[in-house]
């Protein structure tokens, strides 16, 4: 079933999608260990499950099509692909979708990827607008979007970003999952920006639960997120106990979750970091929620 679809189906019961996103390990010895997060992940009954993509030419991006595979094939859940576009051409973007269509996988994340230094980039690509109008160009493929509750590092500016956004939904993407954020307010401040500027595609909140705190900081570098008071004083209260900083961040985690539901979010994205435990500690805690 294509996403978008999901969200319809969901939006008669008046509950939120939930959805995980995972990772392709970075060594083939640790790929056997990937059927045990994905079989306890699958025991949540996600609505789809997400999978990252490498810069180009690792073996992460064989991966990535083999598990979205097994997803859709061993668990009959939906697997939503991640492709980026900076480090290939037009020709190896359309062999990875032919790979796809062959294995029933039609669901994809336009992404526009990193600057890996050590990868080449290729030039038929700039921006992800462009690769969401080339893989509808491709195929039946329903294409998904990412999008920045507080704007994207590059953009000058919010309203330049919320623009730029527009001309990804424009060009073909039929569903948004949003960078990781602890504000809910941001994300509904954002939310409304986008019904504003004409956007009106489903969006999915994407919520990273907080185990550690060299965890956080790393990723809260990597992508501009802010860190609410509230969630500051955690981490600074628990910082020298590892079991109460994990216990506290998956209480924050739920509450946010639980706010984000009572706001009538149209879906949850969770970034599992591969972790079923934390998964289930989350999903327990929202059950008769979602």
């Amino acid at each position: 079933m294509k996403i978008p679809a999901i969200f319809e189906e969901k939006k008669k019961s008046n509950k939120p999608v939930l959805s995980f996103e995972i990772f392709p390990p970075k060594k083939e010895a640790a790929l056997k260990n990937i059927d045990e997060t994905l079989e306890m992940l699958c025991d949540l009954h996600p609505d789809f499950i997400s999978v990252t993509f490498g810069a180009g030419g690792s073996t992460v991006d064989n991966q990535t099509v083999e598990i979205a595979k097994k997803i859709k094939n061993t668990y009959g859940i939906e697997p939503l692909v991640h492709i980026t576009c900076l480090h290939y051409s037009k020709q190896e973007i359309t062999e990875i979708l032919k790979q796809l269509e062959a294995f029933g996988i039609e669901n994809v994340l336009a992404l526009r990827g990193d600057v890996n230094p050590d990868i080449p980039m290729k030039h038929d690509f700039k921006y992800a607008n462009e690769l969401v109008s080339f893989i509808k160009s491709q195929g039946d493929f329903a294409v998904s979007g990412a999008c920045y509750p507080e704007t994207h590092l590059e953009a000058p500016d919010a309203i330049t970003d919320i623009h730029n956004l527009k001309r990804k939904v424009d060009a073909g993407a039929e569903h948004l999952v949003s960078q990781l954020f602890f504000d809910n307010e941001l994300f509904y401040d954002f939310y409304e920006k986008t019904r504003i500027a004409g956007i009106d595609v489903p969006v999915d909140a994407g919520v990273m639960p907080v185990t550690n705190r060299a965890q956080i900081e790393r990723m809260v570098n990597i992508c501009g997120a802010s860190l609410p008071d509230k969630f500051a004083r955690v981490l600074k209260k628990y910082d020298e106990n590892k079991e109460a900083l994990f216990d506290a961040g998956m209480a924050y985690t739920i509450n946010q979750i639980v706010d984000l539901i009572a706001h009538d979010v149209e879906g949850v994205h969770i970034y599992t970091m591969n972790n079923p435990t934390v998964a289930k500690r989350i999903c327990d805690g929202i059950r008769n929620l979602v």
